[in-house]
C-alpha cells in the first residue's frame, strides 16, 4: 500500500447534494494557486444501484482513483486528518484550514459513514 507524503492543505470544499463531497486542495509549494485535488466523493441516492462491492466513499487523487475510502482519523491538536483507502494513505495537514471548514468536513465524513463502512476516529 502506498504511502503519501505528509500534505499541507489550502482550503476544504465541502457539499451535501444528491453527492456527498469533501475535496481538498493539497499545496504543491508557496505558491497559494498551485494546488492538486483530492476528493472524497459518495452519492447514496444512487448507491443501490451499485454492487454491494462498489458502494462507498469513492477517494480520487488529480482524477486518479485511489479505491474506496476503508479508514479516517481526525487530530484535533494538530490538526491533521489521516485517510487510508483501499490502495493508499493519505496524511493532510489541516493547520491553514480553519474551524469552519474543518467543521464542516467532519459532518459530511459523518453523512458519508451512514452505513458504517469507514473506521472513523477522534469524531465527536
Amino acid at each position: 500500500m502506498a504511502n503519501e507524503a505528509i500534505r499541507t492543505v489550502n482550503f476544504i470544499h465541502t457539499e451535501i447534494k444528491d453527492d456527498l463531497i469533501v475535496s481538498f486542495a493539497l499545496c504543491l509549494d508557496d505558491d497559494p494557486s498551485n494546488v492538486e485535488s483530492l476528493t472524497l466523493l459518495r452519492t447514496p441516492k444512487y448507491e443501490g444501484y451499485l454492487e454491494e462491492r462498489d458502494r462507498g466513499v469513492k477517494v480520487s487523487f488529480e482524477l486518479e482513483e485511489k479505491g474506496l475510502l476503508k479508514e479516517v482519523a481526525f487530530d484535533q491538536n494538530t490538526p491533521a486528518v489521516y485517510l487510508r483507502t483501499s490502495e493508499c494513505r493519505f496524511e493532510l495537514d489541516l493547520s491553514r484550514v480553519g474551524s469552519i471548514d474543518i467543521n464542516d468536513m467532519l459532518k459530511v465524513l459523518k453523512l458519508m459513514n451512514f452505513d458504517g463502512r469507514i473506521e472513523i476516529s477522534g469524531l465527536q
